[in-house]
């Protein structure tokens, strides 16, 4: 279906001039969110957001049903700016435009000098374009050097001398990014890093819906939509939203991180480039859960930042790398199916500990450190739901009784299975894993190096840095009590790896 090119045309459609006139880009979304809620559909109002429909999506809701500007406040990896981009599902598949106009200006009330004298010159015939939803949404990353020229525009004397007029002309203005956002959504990241001074320039556009530009008599009645985003952390770390501004704002909504495991799983699997071309690829669950686990149990560490936060980026790039270390195995031993170890998780290290803001008790252990000890409580959470009140003995037994068993995160599954067999009664506990004897050997492998590795973490049996697994440690006889007339060196516990 064709859609009017010119003026004329637009008058004869159905883009009413009335609704055109005075519908106002807070009203479009307001209205087309109510037709969605008619519907009972607001599954869609922001795809690929998980966990938050019960807490941040309500309170969008209302914030845009109160045509209010609003801001998100979060630490870092929490969906703000997916958040901000997403509304543009709720802007009318085509808005039409004067065409060439570079503020996007309303057919029926042009607000821009040039456009009143093209309509006024042409009439019916004055052409029109169209706008997407994504064409009106402009985003810009708050830094201390963003000008006032940036967002609202300066005089361009180069304009100025080319075309021949005054200074104070509207045609010698160049327009920064709020002009340029006319009729649609403005959303300004990291708002605390813009400078006070800077911050002031938005009071007029917020409060009264117009802009002025270097002190001349030019006044724009903008129809904008705007929305922000912010760290709390930035209030006192970087900058701080000044007092009138955040007066302005509309509604505070306040993120977070996923609530549960499985929120966790969901967002990783959706963001994770896990669907690698080449190899057939199996991802345990148990796998998938000792990934995420490791982000909520450094959000508790308290030798990690909690101001900082630990990002959702961190399990979505471990799990990039956990799948390219078991795909590097499969490549170097020629199997054709991809199967993740726990010891994949351990070579993701690169891609845990740069999203980790060590405390100073963090720092003096070392990133990797508390990498580890990080994993090792993941792998410990997660082998308790599968394994609580289960009958282990017969492996730890077999340990305990001299038993060693070396495994490398290179090896080969049919290797490696013929070395885990020996282990008495672990093949047989690989149940309640949803791994058989009748599965292959990839996955075999995987499932029982999970168990030692849960056994590890519980502290049954020992492993060293080779990965060698024997009988656990013996538990530090209690110490004598300390003599005031003779020193004794305090019992050091040995570690079987640092």
């Amino acid at each position: 279906m064709s859609v009017p090119r010119t003026l004329g045309e637009l008058r004869r459609s159905d883009f009413s001039e009335e609704r055109l006139r005075t519908r106002r880009v807070k009203d479009e979304l307001r209205d087309n969110l109510i037709a969605r809620l008619r519907r009972h559909d607001d599954s869609g109002i922001f795809p690929g957001i998980v966990g938050y429909d019960d807490t941040v999506v309500p309170q969008i809701v209302n914030a845009v049903l109160s045509r209010h500007n609003f801001i998100l406040l979060g630490l870092r990896g929490q969906a703000k700016s997916r958040i901000l981009r997403a509304l543009t599902t709720l802007l009318d598949p085509q808005m039409p435009y004067l065409a060439g106009c570079e503020i996007r200006d309303n057919p029926y009330a042009p607000i821009c000098r040039r456009c009143r004298e093209e309509v006024a010159r042409l009439g019916d015939a004055t052409p029109i374009a169209y706008l997407t939803p994504d064409d009106r949404y402009v985003e810009k990353l708050a830094t201390p050097d963003v000008t006032i020229a940036d967002l609202i525009g300066d005089i361009d004397p180069i304009k100025a001398a080319r075309g021949g007029h005054e200074l104070s002309s509207e045609f010698t203005v160049h327009y920064g990014l709020l002009p340029r956002a006319n009729r649609g959504i403005f959303a300004i990241n990291e708002l605390p890093d813009l400078a006070g001074k800077i911050q002031v320039g938005l009071f007029n556009i917020m409060q009264e819906g117009d802009v002025q530009i270097k002190g001349y008599p030019i006044r724009l009645p903008l129809d904008v939509a705007i929305v922000f985003s912010a760290n709390p952390e930035d209030y006192t770390a970087r900058g701080k939203i000044i007092t009138p501004l955040k007066d302005r704002i509309g509604s505070e909504i306040r993120t977070h991180y996923p609530a549960t495991v499985d929120e966790g799983i969901a967002i990783t699997a959706q963001e994770a480039w896990t669907s690698r071309n080449g190899h057939s690829m199996h991802l345990p669950a148990y796998i998938q859960e000792v990934i995420e686990r490791i982000a909520f149990a450094a959000r508790d560490d308290k030798k990690i930042d909690k101001r900082s936060g630990v990002s959702q980026r961190l399990p979505i790039s471990a799990m990039e790398n956990v799948i390219s270390n078991a795909e590097r195995r499969a490549l170097r031993n020629d199997e054709r199916l991809v199967v993740p170890r726990v010891s994949d998780v351990y070579a993701a290290l690169p891609a845990i500990t740069g999203k980790l803001e060590l405390e100073y008790e963090g720092e003096m252990k070392g990133a990797d450190f508390v990498g580890r000890e990080l994993i090792r409580s993941a792998i410990a959470k997660t082998y308790d739901e599968y394994f609580t009140g289960a009958n282990v003995q017969q492996i730890v037994q077999w340990f305990d009784l001299g038993g060693e068993i070396q495994l490398s995160d290179s090896i080969s599954a049919v290797e490696a299975l013929e070395n885990l067999k020996k282990i008495q009664g672990l093949i047989d506990k690989l149940g309640p894993l949803g791994v058989s004897q009748k599965e292959s050997a990839e996955q075999q492998v995987s499932a029982a190096e999970f168990i030692l590795e849960g056994l590890h973490a519980h502290k049954r049996i020992g492993r060293n840095e080779e990965r060698v697994f024997k009988a656990g440690e013996k538990k530090p006889e209690p110490q004598r009590e300390k003599s005031f007339d003779k020193e004794e060196p305090p019992y050091r516990q040995r570690r079987q790896f640092n």
